[in-house]
């Protein structure tokens, strides 16, 4: 039988080595969070928003998905951005994919892969992916091999789901108010560990 034995020491260890350095470090946040940022990214495991910005408890506000996307009818997503932004004030918002994503992997093999064929939660959200990557699809590159053609799609897919992003309820909410609010769309990269700012905006009226 597995247990949760492995887990449960690595916490035990942890909680200990971050006590003995800094003796309020879990105190400091029981009585509430003040997140400076949301962090939108994909729910890939080599992608961990805390560990690969250096972030420690209280300071990122974080919601992962397959393909880091922004799905308006998504009440989960939704409801984590109204959060972030109404009531937690978060000054800074950082859509994070990364190259290799096997969303975008997916979603660009999806009429030859058996998910093509399935109704089910899953398959749905990857044939959404291949709708907002279609124009890109439809473009192919003969240069191309297939990891820079991936890789090119892993960033128009920040592009996309960017462009989604800022055009939310919550997010033009916060700048017709006059919010301190940026929005970054950005691209992680697996073989060297950096983050890569692809665009920005922080009005209503700046283009993407």
């Amino acid at each position: 039988m597995r247990t949760l034995k492995p887990l449960l020491a690595k916490n035990r260890s942890w909680a200990l080595q971050r006590q003995q350095r800094h003796p309020q470090y879990f105190r400091k946040n029981v009585d509430g969070q003040q997140p400076h940022s949301l962090w939108i990214g994909c729910s890939d495991s080599r992608v961990p928003a805390e560990v690969l910005t250096g972030a420690h408890p209280g300071e990122l506000f974080v919601h992962r998905n397959i393909a880091n996307m922004v799905v308006s009818h998504d009440d989960n997503f939704m409801s984590v951005l109204q959060y972030a932004i109404e009531y937690l004030q978060v000054s800074r918002i950082v859509l994070c994919g990364h190259y290799g994503c096997g969303g975008v992997q997916a979603a660009l093999t999806l009429p030859d892969i058996p998910l093509n064929d399935e109704n089910s939660a899953l398959a749905r959200r990857i044939t959404l992916l291949r709708e907002a990557l279609s124009a890109d699809l439809a473009t192919p590159d003969a240069q191309e091999n297939e990891v820079e053609r991936l890789n090119r799609l892993v960033e128009a897919n920040v592009l996309a789901q960017f462009g989604q992003l800022v055009k939310t309820a919550p997010v033009l909410n916060a700048w017709r108010k006059g919010g301190d609010l940026d929005v970054f769309g950005c691209v992680y990269d697996l073989h060297s560990g950096h983050l890569k700012e692809l665009v920005q905006q922080q009005s209503e009226e700046d283009s993407v």
